[in-house]
């Protein structure tokens, strides 16, 4: 089961299985998401929370206690409860209980709203501190979109447009799914990256030092697709050679570097979370010409929706 949400121009689905978006159509039927072939890969948009990656042989230490979890954490593997539900807005929740305290000590919520408005889906997941001490989290967003784009030729021609240049060098992972030491230098080319499957031989392409907070997507004879990532400091960039999907994944942390043996809050990318608070994270995906609509307004007309409170 999914729920429907959208507009005359764009209609997304959401499965409570993971909070995880699953179809995202425009108004002639064309589907811009993978469709989880599980010869490549089964997931479609998973949510990464608590943490973005893998740890250092699967294991976090917190207070004296050791903790096993897996990659990319739980949340993509819970089924969410259904807030509030409207025409082209919905709510989903996840709350902290017995069996996400053997893995993650801690008291939350987190909430995953999805708006849509026009051409433009935004995506944004709330997280709630209900404890009485600091929390450290990660939170990632993993939207596989077709490659090649709906209307394109072929695979041919697709690339990547920044907001900015990006100079930097980018990261990649060991074989352990661990962040390797080395920075390797960056196929980017100025404010462009041209897409081929070679990139990604060698799994991620991971943009640590990026200056954008967005970028369009775009292929010949396509629609483009504009991404917004405000607030996310670093961007995934994944795909399986031979498979048909290109996911762009703003990220807050990362993967444990190599031979990281530091504390939970320690680990770099974490951010605390103070007692009782909370914090958004967002991106949004416009098709077409249409510049996607900001955060802060179609997040805020998400939570406005009628919602039981989460305390």
């Amino acid at each position: 089961m999914a729920f429907r949400i959208g507009s005359d121009r764009l209609t997304a689905e959401v499965a409570p299985l993971g909070a995880e978006l699953v179809r995202l159509t425009d108004a002639a039927g064309r589907d811009y998401l993978w469709n989880g072939d599980p010869a490549y890969w089964s997931g479609r948009a998973p949510i990464l929370f608590p943490i973005v990656g893998t740890l250092n042989d699967d294991r976090f230490r917190w207070k004296g206690r050791e903790y096993c979890l897996p990659r990319h954490g739980f949340a993509r593997r819970r089924e969410f409860t259904v807030v509030a539900h409207d025409s082209d807005r919905l709510l989903l929740r996840l709350e902290a209980d017995r069996a996400t305290r053997e893995v993650w000590p801690f008291d939350f919520a987190l909430d995953m709203a999805f708006a849509v408005r026009g051409a433009a889906l935004t995506m944004t997941a709330t997280v709630t501190n209900r404890g009485g001490e600091a929390m450290p989290v990660s939170f990632g967003f993993h939207p596989a979109l077709r490659w090649p784009l709906p209307g394109a030729r072929d695979a041919s021609g697709h690339r990547l447009r920044f907001e900015r240049p990006e100079p930097a060098p980018v990261r990649r992972l060991d074989e352990d799914g661990l962040l390797a030491p080395s920075p390797r230098s960056s196929p980017i080319e100025g404010d462009l990256l041209r897409l081929d499957e070679s990139l990604f031989i060698a799994d991620a392409l991971i943009l640590d030092r990026i200056e954008s907070r967005a970028l369009v997507y775009e292929g010949p004879g396509a629609a483009p697709v504009e991404i917004d990532f405000r607030g996310m400091p670093y961007l995934g960039l994944w795909s399986k050679p031979g498979a048909g999907f290109l996911c762009v994944e703003p990220w807050q942390g990362h993967s444990d570097p190599a031979g990281f043996e530091g504390a939970l809050d320690e680990k770099p990318g974490m951010l605390p979370i103070a007692a009782g608070m909370h914090h958004s994270f967002g991106m949004s995906i416009a098709i077409g010409q249409e510049k996607a609509q900001s955060h802060e307004r179609t997040s805020r007309e998400a939570h406005e929706m009628p919602q039981e409170p989460q305390s």
